[in-house]
């Protein structure tokens, strides 16, 4: 709701951070969850559930409705730009078979938050912002392996350091203000490079 607030009134640092902030929470989430036994006190509540339709919200409806206040997209394009972006994360969030064995995604895994803050950090032309949202888009209906940041066990030394170096230029480009400053998008323009490189090297899912 913060996100959405600072949305709303084009406080676009601010809705990121707040993004941000849900992005650390929704990494220990569970942890918490398991450790204050959840599943003992209340036996009928789902975290999973929880968990889908609060990544929903944050990962997808906050980014898409910031790229069209913010006017990135823009008319009945940019309108049919966002329902394709809501559309298309409705497959992914329902695919029961949307992550591997090894905690990859299947399918561009509907991180809008992240595609949003790209467009802001590099403040790209209406028509690179639409060019990307198409891409991302198709990926996702693409059986390509999408390596989570955390817990897939290829090269992640290597992912670890890369989401290190991602985590060190946004942080700066949040405090700095968009659009990021050049060494912050040659840093966030090679983890991107690096994450896509690794999807490119794992192949289809299996």
């Amino acid at each position: 709701m913060l996100a959405m607030h600072a949305v709303i009134a084009g406080a676009w640092e601010a809705a990121f951070a707040w993004l941000g902030v849900a992005l650390f929470i929704d990494g220990i989430d569970g942890a918490l969850a398991r450790k204050a036994k959840v599943q003992v006190w209340l036996p009928r509540f789902s975290g999973e559930r929880l968990d889908l339709v609060i990544d929903y919200l944050t990962y997808v409806v906050v980014p898409a409705l910031a790229l069209l206040h913010a006017g990135f997209l823009r008319g009945t394009w940019g309108l049919t730009l966002v329902a394709l972006i809501v559309l298309s994360s409705l497959f992914h969030f329902s695919d029961t078979e949307s992550k591997t064995d090894d905690h990859s995604f299947v399918g561009f895994p509907a991180t809008w938050n992240m595609v949003a803050f790209y467009v802001f950090a590099f403040r790209l032309s209406e028509t690179a912002a639409a060019l990307l949202v198409l891409a991302c888009v198709v990926l996702t209906f693409v059986p390509l392996k999408w390596a989570h940041p955390m817990r897939t066990p290829r090269l992640r030394p290597l992912t670890v350091a890369a989401t290190a170096i991602w985590g060190v230029a946004a942080t700066a480009t949040l405090i700095t203000g968009f659009p990021a400053p050049i060494w912050a998008q040659i840093a966030l323009a090679a983890a991107a490079a690096y994450g896509l490189g690794l999807t490119l090297y794992a192949g289809t899912a299996r």
